[in-house]
């Protein structure tokens, strides 16, 4: 199939989403395509834009500009507990700066706005955010707690600061009994119409990315400690903790966050997630 322009598929740079794409090369599409990667918050306005079209992105990016977009099916960056990427920094318990100063990280809305729901919506807090570069040191001059995702969470999480450290996937876990899904793989809805062959052949190419990242993270785990450091043992863990499904336990606990969200201001209208297959749109059951 031959297309006028190249289809531009979005990476997120995190390791967390590693299994899904280390296994996945455009170059071995039937068609013309090309990769960017970058952290999740230019992924999300390229693919709201239709710069991308098809890839990965924060979960709230998504609901933000669902009207634009569509789900692909069986991928996601999903936790069901602890996800050890997504952390609060703290001086003190959690209940002693619920209506204190937050630094957040200013790299994606979806830890944010999760963390917005947690303070305010499961503990009644009113704290101030202040958005800030991610950088443990320079976030808590200015704060009583940091918000900090990705690989700066990681690195953060292996020094002994003293800080009170809480994993906001766990909390979620202990406050609604659902897992969390942070990232999914979308597709643009105009790149979907006029493209069809190409998103399937994508789709499936990623499905099987995700297989044979699964069956085998040892290449993973060593690129890993190379570019980030830290041991075997830890990645090893990280990646086998993490989810990459995207089935009705993932969407359910999504779907609670969405609704969460719009409850709280932080969307403007509801979002029912819908789900791109051959030739079919589906609406999922909440």
């Amino acid at each position: 199939m031959s297309h006028p322009e190249p289809t531009v598929i979005g990476k997120i740079s995190y390791t967390n989403s590693w299994p899904v794409f280390h296994n996945f090369h455009p170059s071995l599409l039937s068609f013309p395509a090309e990769m960017v990667s970058e952290v999740p918050a230019i992924l999300n306005q390229g693919m709201a834009r239709g710069s991308i079209h098809v890839g990965a992105l924060s979960s709230f990016a998504y609901a933000a500009a669902s009207d634009r977009l569509l789900l692909l099916p069986d991928l996601s960056v999903s936790a069901d507990g602890p996800v050890q990427s997504i952390l609060l920094f703290s001086r003190a318990p959690l209940a002693g700066i619920a209506s204190g100063t937050i630094a957040v990280t200013n790299t994606s809305a979806t830890s944010v706005n999760l963390l917005k729901i947690l303070l305010e919506k499961a503990m009644g807090g009113q704290p101030e955010y202040i958005s800030a570069a991610p950088d443990i040191d320079r976030m808590m001059e200015q704060a009583d707690a940091c918000l900090l995702i990705g690989d700066n969470a990681i690195r953060a999480s292996w020094q002994d600061q003293g800080y009170t450290v809480t994993d906001l996937g766990e909390l979620w876990k202990e406050w609604t009994g659902l897992g969390m899904t942070f990232a999914v793989w979308a597709v643009n809805r105009e790149a979907a119409g006029m493209r069809p062959g190409a998103v399937a052949e994508i789709a499936e190419a990623f499905v099987e990315s995700k297989r044979q990242g699964q069956r085998n993270l040892a290449p993973i785990i060593q690129e890993a400690c190379t570019a980030v450091g830290g041991t075997a043992a830890y990645w090893d863990r990280y990646f086998h903790n993490l989810c990459y499904d995207f089935g009705e336990r993932q969407q359910e606990g999504l779907n609670l966050y969405f609704r969460y969200a719009y409850e709280l201001g932080l969307l403007p209208r509801e979002v029912k997630i819908e789900i791109w297959s051959h030739n079919l749109l589906t609406r999922v059951k909440e």
